[in-house]
């Protein structure tokens, strides 16, 4: 087995464990047990938990960061840049159901490394915001600041993923399947939703014509 490979072994290895126990709650040991190899094996591609952790946590977060700032810096309409990116953060959430839980564990654990984390790689929320207030200066928006509407967009896409373990017992009778499905449907639910509370009252009588 080639070194890439050991180390990419490695790393679904530690992301599982990473899932199961947290950052603090993790072992080397563990790891190198769910890996199928030895600890002086893990050592020797990866000096610290706190290293692996940023490989595995890190890595997994580069991946959606990219295609949200190029839709905020695109062209299209305000209203358009929100399906885009509730369609773009949801299907990332699909293939990563994992992550809420991680991100929720870090912002708790070290918020300062991961805002950090969030300003290398390019995402400048000062952006967004002036987006936000230049739709609103032109009366294409209802008046909302930023914050509110991060919080709610967000909200509303990790949510279900958070508490699936709840809902779907609750709400689905305990019917992965179904869950999944409505998972899928939500995208076309926020994006009608969020776009119907933004829309100012011009645009609201016209879209009505």
């Amino acid at each position: 087995m080639g070194s890439d490979s050991i180390k990419e072994k490695i790393v679904q290895a530690a992301q599982q464990v990473f899932i199961r126990k947290g950052m603090d709650g993790a072992r080397m040991q563990e790891i190198a047990d769910e890996a199928g190899i030895n600890k002086a094996l893990l050592h020797y591609y990866f000096h610290s938990k706190e290293q692996l952790f940023k490989e595995v946590f890190y890595g997994i977060l580069s991946q959606l960061i990219p295609g949200l700032i190029v839709i905020f810096k695109g062209s299209e309409p305000f209203l358009d840049k929100i399906e885009a990116i509730v369609t773009e953060y949801d299907t990332y959430m699909s293939k990563n159901p994992f992550l809420p839980q991680f991100v929720i564990r870090e912002i708790n654990r070290d918020p300062e490394q991961l805002s950090g984390f969030m300003s290398d790689q390019g995402l400048d929320f000062s952006l967004v915001e002036g987006l936000v207030e230049k739709e609103i200066a032109m009366g294409n928006i209802r008046p909302i600041t930023f914050p509110h509407l991060f919080a709610n967009v967000i909200g509303m896409i990790v949510m279900p993923y958070v508490g699936r373990p709840l809902f779907q017992r609750k709400l689905f009778r305990n019917d992965p399947v179904k869950y999944d499905m409505f998972l899928q449907e939500r995208k076309t639910v926020i994006t009608s939703f969020v776009k119907q509370a933004l829309k100012s009252e011009q645009l609201r009588v016209e879209s009505e014509k």
